[in-house]
Parts: structure tokens; C-alpha cells; sequence
């Protein structure tokens, strides 16, 4: 059974770091496109960064190029956002997605919340 475990949200100040993590079950973490995708509170879906099944090409959305980095360690079924300098504006529910246009497959989300 397909399953995306995200940890790792939180509330937090604007300025400081989260680092968001998406445990994989189920299917063959190596072979899949691995998104984030978020949702401010009253808005729509916003992607937010994608990265490739090895790891060697990732893409940010413009919104958090320079802040945010995407991550994954295929040996140790790991994908991990690296949030820093997060603004109001990052407050979210974020979302881990396999295969994202395809096969998709989404987790249950993690909360960050930017608030001083």
C-alpha cells in the first residue's frame, strides 16, 4: 500500500529554518518524481519544488528560489525540503506528491506556520 508520511512542520518565526522530511511506503521510492506542493489557508495549490527519481535534477517554483532546497536520499528512502528565510507568505499546508501528473500519490500534508 502507497503511502507518504510528511513530518517535520511546525510553527516557526519569520527569518528562521524548517526542514520538512517525506517518508515513502509501498512502491519503488528510486523510480519516482518526488513534488511538494502546498496550500496557503483560502488559496489554491501552489507547487513549490520538484526533483527527479536520482536526485541529479531538481526545480524550484520562483517563490522560494534562493530559500528553498530539495533534497532526496534514495538508500535511505528520504526526501527533504530545506526551508530557510521563511515569510508569512510560507505558511502552509505542504504537501509530499509521487509522480506528480502521472501515477499520483499524496500524502496527508505537515503544517508550517510563519508567524512572529
Amino acid at each position: 500500500q502507497v503511502q507518504l508520511v510528511e513530518s517535520g512542520g511546525g510553527l516557526v518565526q519569520p527569518g528562521k529554518s524548517l526542514r520538512l522530511s517525506c517518508a515513502p511506503f509501498g512502491f519503488t521510492f528510486s523510480s519516482a518524481w518526488m513534488t511538494w506542493v502546498r496550500q496557503a489557508p483560502g488559496k489554491g495549490l501552489e507547487w513549490v519544488s520538484r526533483i527527479d527519481s536520482d536526485g541529479g535534477r531538481a526545480w524550484l517554483a520562483d517563490s522560494v528560489k534562493g530559500r528553498f532546497t530539495i533534497s532526496r536520499d534514495n538508500a535511505k528512502n528520504t526526501l527533504v525540503l530545506q526551508m530557510n528565510s521563511l515569510t508569512v507568505e510560507d505558511t502552509a499546508l505542504y504537501y509530499c506528491v509521487k509522480d506528480l501528473g502521472g501515477d499520483d500519490f499524496w500524502g496527508q500534508g505537515t503544517q508550517v506556520i510563519v508567524s512572529s
